[in-house]
């Protein structure tokens, strides 16, 4: 726990924060779609699995559960149905973090695919299940679709731009703990 308390594991998370700040607001601004016919992806989503499999530390798990929390009252979802199925997710995702090290980015890519999938499915059964209204078939597919397409830009901007990377094995930080 001493781990989080550190300056620039704070400082990540608060980049983190900044950025799920701007893509909540994007998402409920009334812009016009520049992807045309195409559903916009979940870029949150994605930002959020690259960043937890590179740097597991730097985003608790509460953050998350806020964060889409905080995403699914402003988008007018069922409130904490999708926050669950992305902690759960995420937390997946968390717990594999040390088998991820050693792959390519493609199968990264497929494990999160799977993730993101499952998610989805879990997430509209549920809505089946309570009778809840949800988006078309066809628009969900679509926007998962995008998003998993979207995932190696969005590890490349993560690696590139934020210098947000996996650790090497046997990496350790400044006090000599191993990541």
């Amino acid at each position: 726990m001493g781990e989080f308390w550190r300056l620039d594991t704070l400082s990540y998370l608060g980049l983190w924060l900044l950025i799920a700040a701007v893509a909540i607001l994007g998402r409920i601004l009334p812009l016009s779609n520049p992807y045309g016919g195409w559903p916009a992806p979940d870029f949150l989503l994605a930002l959020t699995f690259a960043w937890i499999l590179r740097r597991p530390s730097q985003i608790p798990a509460v953050a998350v559960v806020l964060v889409f929390l905080i995403e699914d009252l402003f988008v007018m979802r069922p409130p904490g149905l999708w926050a669950l199925a992305v902690l759960v997710g995420s937390e997946f995702l968390r717990r594999r973090s040390q088998v991820v090290r050693e792959m390519n980015l493609l199968l990264e890519w497929g494990m999160v695919a799977g993730v993101m999938l499952a998610m989805t499915v879990a997430n509209r059964l549920a809505l089946v299940i309570v009778m809840s209204p949800r988006d078309p078939i066809d628009l969900s597919a679509a926007k998962l679709a995008v998003t998993i397409a979207v995932y190696p830009l969005v590890v490349w901007v993560l690696q590139g731009v934020l210098r947000v990377r996996k650790p090497a094995t046997g990496e350790v930080d400044e006090l000599g703990r191993k990541l």
